[in-house]
């Protein structure tokens, strides 16, 4: 297993460097120029060619991909263009409120959908598994800001039970703290809740159809213990596996979601940094995103030796 691990930790090395090159030449290639944005529109052409010069814009691309990626194997991301502050300092900032987000999301996303799925499965061909369908269906139609619009006016506007936008630190008081990511979690959970349920059903369908659960079943054990001790349990891995993937979503959400709701994490860093042409800022956050959903789908593939004893690296 250790093995194993080195041997996937060791692979992320190339993806990482895949996505630095990416990132680095598309930003570089789409049209904007980070200092005639900094100088302003009064500005004349000599300011912006010495703005240009102070940020090291005007080296070319090569040479200015080589200096950063040398800076950032150290831990040096450079300083913003924009917010005039070290990158890895701003990230530090705006991690927590993502952290939060992205946390009550899954937990709520997991608690949800996969009791649905189950239930959907056990009632398959019923009322109940047609509405479970139906949500599944809604939940990947309907954009996530168009969610989040619908539950600001519901339940911020003409209810006036919960704040419209902001974000509180969980040291300044737990119910301030979860009372701001309650609209956020549900509005970024109800893609993920779609996916992950519909995803129960189908394998929990296919795991109901083994004879080892007619054997449960003839030995006349509870709907319950067969459905959570013996189905679910052997429908895990499938389930697991979307979770990980889902990640992708959700950090995709995440900018959406923080944008609409003003919350001060990653996701509206993001957004600033792309609108300003914030180079370094852009590309240091994408690539915590990337080594992130690395190590999410690694622990994901571990879990699989926990969750099936057949499955050995």
């Amino acid at each position: 297993m250790l093995a194993y691990i080195a041997r996937r930790l060791l692979a992320t090395i190339p993806v990482m460097a895949i996505v630095a090159v990416l990132v680095f030449s598309m930003l570089r290639l789409t049209p904007g120029d980070p200092a005639a944005i900094i100088a302003g529109a009064a500005a004349t052409s000599q300011d912006i060619i010495d703005i240009r010069a102070r940020l090291g814009l005007d080296r070319s691309i090569v040479a200015q991909f080589f200096i950063w990626i040398g800076h950032a194997l150290t831990g040096d991301f450079g300083e913003s263009f924009f917010f005039k502050k070290q990158v890895a300092e701003l990230i530090a900032d705006r991690i927590g409120p993502t952290v939060a987000l992205a946390t009550t999301t899954i937990i709520l996303s997991v608690v949800i959908a996969v009791p649905l799925g189950v239930l959907a499965a056990w009632k398959q061909g019923t009322w109940i598994d047609r509405l479970v369908m139906g949500f599944s269906v809604l939940g990947f139609s309907v954009p996530v800001f168009v969610v989040g619009y619908v539950l600001i006016y519901i339940f911020a506007i003409e209810l006036s039970w919960l704040p419209v936008q902001g974000y509180q630190p969980l040291s300044e008081g737990f119910w301030g703290f979860l009372r701001r990511l309650i609209l956020p979690s549900i509005t970024l959970s109800v893609i993920y809740v779609a996916l992950i349920a519909r995803i129960t059903r189908t394998s929990v369908l296919e795991v109901l159809g083994e004879d080892y659960i007619r054997t449960a079943r003839a030995k006349g054990l509870p709907d319950r213990v067969v459905l959570m001790k013996h189905a679910l349990r052997n429908a895990a891995v499938p389930i697991v596996t979307i979770i990980g993937i889902g990640v992708a979503l959700l950090i995709g959400g995440v900018v959406v979601t923080e944008s609409v709701f003003s919350i001060p994490g990653l996701g509206r860093l993001t957004v600033d940094a792309v609108l300003a042409r914030d180079y370094p800022t852009v590309q240091a956050v994408i690539l915590l995103f990337s080594a992130v959903y690395v190590l999410l789908n690694l622990a994901v593939d571990v879990a699989y030796t926990f969750l099936d004893p057949r499955i050995r690296y």
